[in-house]
């Protein structure tokens, strides 16, 4: 046995572990790019941009949000799976993640190209009519859409969104027959809402609870578990009308697969540190949403919940894209 060659190679590969590991600790040397497949102005970019301020702070760096809206999120989460796993890029993405499989017949790119690192938010939807609805409760919508079978209508942004999505499943779970009216995005819908043109519609609360509060539309009832402490007097669709129902707009980040593990530890710890600073829990709270934070493996099993639940409604629905 040649030990030269032996203590040769062992050097080398000494000299690439120790770089390597130079390298990782050396992390973030640049800003980082959070991409949000989104356009500006939305929940997710909004809440996005609040985050990735203060995991800046916590990394001492930039984290420069990068808004690659279009086809339902999936352009920019394309753009995310394609780039270096080097923890220089990350991906915000929201609910339209775990439906999109659903709906596009081929995907631009493979889910095992991303790895989740954590749940950010979850924010329910309220059930919206107009301000002087006759529809004074759920139970009113209900017995309406019974009594006249295609003759209720409801609003959404659009056959991806949550809103179509969770009016999908409320009409599955009765068995209604109502008649779904897409519009290109939610606010042109929560409009047409307000002025009587449609009956009713599964809305964010960051849109919604505003003209709630201020008398320009009803509130029927909150898609989450649990009432809202801004709307206390708003019963949730479980407890009205459908035991068990739930239906949350979900935030995360993923990274490229193959992003080091020490760095998507960082990335992590950065992220619930973050979550847990008071003025980005205020500022989610203000936007509707709850801050969560959570591991890479939570976050991987409440997707695969999520893949399972709107699968089965999609394929239910026979839902197709506008």
């Amino acid at each position: 046995m040649n030990f030269l060659n032996l203590s040769r190679r062992t050097f080398v590969a000494a000299c690439a572990l120790a770089a390597a590991s130079f390298a990782h600790a050396a992390w973030p040397e640049r800003p980082i790019t959070l991409v949000v497949p989104y356009a500006p102005g939305g929940s997710a970019d909004a809440l996005a941009r609040v985050l990735a301020a203060k995991i800046g702070t916590k990394l001492g760096t930039t984290v420069v949000v990068d808004n690659k809206g279009g086809a339902s999120g999936t352009i920019g989460a394309a753009f995310a799976a394609k780039a270096q796993p080097d923890g220089y890029t990350m991906l915000y993405d929201a609910t339209p993640y775990s439906i999109n499989p659903h709906l596009f017949a081929t995907m631009p790119f493979q889910p095992t190209a991303l790895q989740p690192l954590s749940l950010v938010s979850l924010a329910p939807n309220i059930v919206i009519v107009k301000a002087d609805s006759p529809f004074k409760d759920i139970k009113d919508l209900i017995a309406k859409a019974k009594a006249q079978p295609g003759k209720v209508n409801f609003a959404s942004g659009g056959s991806g969104t949550v809103q179509r999505l969770a009016a999908e499943l409320f009409r599955q779970k009765l068995g209604l027959d109502m008649v779904h009216v897409p519009y290109k995005s939610g606010g042109p819908a929560i409009t047409d809402v307000m002025g009587g043109q449609v009956d009713f519609m599964f809305s964010t609360v960051a849109a919604s609870s505003p003209l709630v509060n201020s008398g320009k539309l009803r509130a029927l009832a909150i898609s989450s578990p649990k009432r809202l402490d801004k709307l206390p007097n708003v019963p949730t669709v479980a407890e009205a009308a459908i035991p068990g129902y739930e239906v949350y707009e979900w935030n995360g980040i993923f990274v490229p697969t193959g992003t080091p593990a020490d760095i998507a530890t960082k990335l992590q710890k950065a992220v619930a540190e973050a979550l847990h600073d008071e003025e980005v829990k205020k500022r989610f709270t203000d936007l509707g949403a709850q801050p969560i934070g959570s591991t890479p493996a939570q976050f991987a099993d409440y997707l695969k919940k999520e893949d399972a639940k709107w699968g089965e409604v999609v394929r239910k629905g026979n839902i197709k894209l506008d």
